[in-house]
């Protein structure tokens, strides 16, 4: 299978901090120490209720490929900034850390540990910046495209994006992350090609504005492509021009070849009276089977609007508001934002990790320390109550009432009843070797289906106000953090 990397060396994708605290570790002699840092993050993309992580596979290819080539370290000692020793150390660099994550398509929630990096401290730093860029992005725009696809209550949805892009990774990387949120497929090409994502598109306005008329434009493409002849119908005027040399082609064109139109596509104007209009005029002429298919800054939001007007629209194309995670709800303070974090949670001392801590002003920026473990809380109906974080040693035995904290409410008395608990991280390497076998783009998309059809509260798939999802801690949890609490809180009083 092709790939987007497959002549580039993508290891120095990393901000230049991380090299120089890797040149100061390394002058002080910590090659060898260990450290664990988690990803998470600290709020849902469009105050939504879930967001689906994305990207896994592209962090695994990463990893395996870490290395510094000659031609990078000649970079590096250009900048006259490390020690020779330190490039020279690079010179034969190998990721040899432990990696634990979710499988890729899990839904998840803020303040949890959905990537652990356990590595001895240079490994660790060196690989944040290439983990983050590569899980803010897909997440993001798989969620986006998850809501798009709800919205859409079962119509097509295909990923229209790429000119609309960030860059042409970002377009490649964003069907793929589309089509695991649920998109049907993609107009880009190379996205087909990488990861087998199903293709489609026809034509452009410029097809039709070159010929001389509509009626040529519309006619030739028929010619070439009977058996999948979808007309862009708004050049010039949908209504008056469009639909009926769209009918024309349709009945003197195809018919006589024994083919059907298969679609239009309206690309501009009121997209509800329109396709109410068209829907009428395409039945009257017994293209009763002709699709409408509609683009033009589509979102959750518009496609919601359309459903609520009784639109006639069979399928959508959504482009750069699903490639960018961008929303027409412009009363929403975290636009086209997805903001995972990469912080360190222990230092091994002897043998032992040794929790730590961030500390700061703003709560929502206190850090859950420690080696840990996230559950999901099943009811007996299958339904995902809650997450919950646990030391790392500890044992959840669900078998009788289970005691947790809810850290917003840590005085009330809490038990989980009749309820099992899943460890959501798997273990993906093992000292630097790969040791899970990545699954399918279909069987991630899948995944994802399954989750939100079967799991996840309808009340956390709304678009508005959605029901807040549990984040619970054990007890000997929530006390380790407090406790952390305490005595840095300590060090500060007078």
């Amino acid at each position: 299978m092709k790939k987007q990397a497959d002549k580039r060396n993508l290891s120095m994708i990393m901000d230049l901090y991380e090299l120089t605290m890797a040149n100061g570790y390394f002058n002080d002699g910590d090659i060898e120490a260990r450290v664990a840092f988690d990803v998470f993050y600290r709020k849902n993309p469009d105050r939504g209720g879930f967001t689906i992580f994305a990207g896994l596979e592209q962090i695994v290819e990463y990893i395996e490929n870490l290395h510094f080539s000659d031609e990078d370290v000649a970079y590096l000692h250009s900048l006259h900034t490390f020690t020779d020793a330190f490039l020279d150390y690079l010179r034969t660099f190998e990721f040899h850390g432990d990696i634990y994550a979710f499988p890729e398509g899990t839904i998840m929630y803020p303040n949890e540990p959905i990537l652990t990096v356990i590595a001895p401290l240079i490994d660790a730093q060196l690989v944040e910046t290439a983990i983050l860029a590569q899980i803010n992005h897909q997440s993001l725009v798989a969620t986006k495209t998850a809501r798009i696809v709800r919205a859409a209550e079962g119509k097509t949805v295909s990923d229209f994006g790429a000119r609309r892009a960030h860059n042409m990774d970002a377009a490649v990387y964003g069907a793929r992350a589309s089509y695991i949120g649920g998109a049907a497929g993609t107009a880009t090409v190379l996205a087909g090609q990488m990861f087998g994502i199903p293709v489609s598109g026809t034509m452009a306005h410029s097809w039709v504005m070159y010929y001389r008329d509509e009626f040529e434009a519309f006619k030739n493409y028929a010619v070439n492509y009977p058996d999948n002849t979808v007309l862009l119908v708004d050049t010039y005027d949908t209504i008056q021009s469009g639909i009926p040399n769209a009918i024309r082609v349709a009945h003197e064109i195809l018919e006589p070849m024994g083919k059907r139109l298969k679609g239009i596509r309206i690309d501009s104007g009121d997209l509800a009276y329109q396709s109410s209009r068209v829907r009428k005029m395409l039945d009257s002429e017994g293209l009763t089977d002709c699709k409408i298919i509609v683009s033009n800054s589509l979102d959750e939001h518009t496609i919601s609007s359309l459903n609520i007007q009784k639109a006639c629209i069979d399928s959508y194309g959504v482009g750069e508001r699903l490639i960018t995670g961008a929303t027409s709800d412009y009363s929403d303070d975290t636009l086209a934002l997805l903001g995972a974090v990469y912080k360190i949670a222990a230092v091994e001392e002897n043998g032992v990790f040794i929790p730590r801590i961030k500390i700061s002003g703003t709560v929502e920026k206190i850090t859950n320390p420690g080696l840990k473990k996230v559950y999901r809380i099943y009811d007996q109906n299958g339904k995902a109550k809650a997450d919950l974080i646990a030391k790392a040693e500890e044992e959840i035995d669900m078998s009788s009432a289970f005691r947790f904290v809810d850290p917003k409410m840590p005085w009330r008395n809490l038990k989980f009843t009749n309820c099992t608990a899943k460890p959501l991280q798997v273990k993906i390497f093992e000292n630097g070797k790969r040791i899970y076998s990545l699954p399918s783009l279909e069987q991630i998309r899948e995944y994802v289906k399954k989750q939100l059809e079967e799991e996840i509260w309808e009340e956390e798939q709304r678009f508005i106000n959605p029901h807040v999802h549990y984040m619970d801690m054990t007890p000997d949890y929530y006390e380790l953090k407090m406790g952390l609490l305490h005595e840095r809180g300590k060090a500060f009083e007078h």
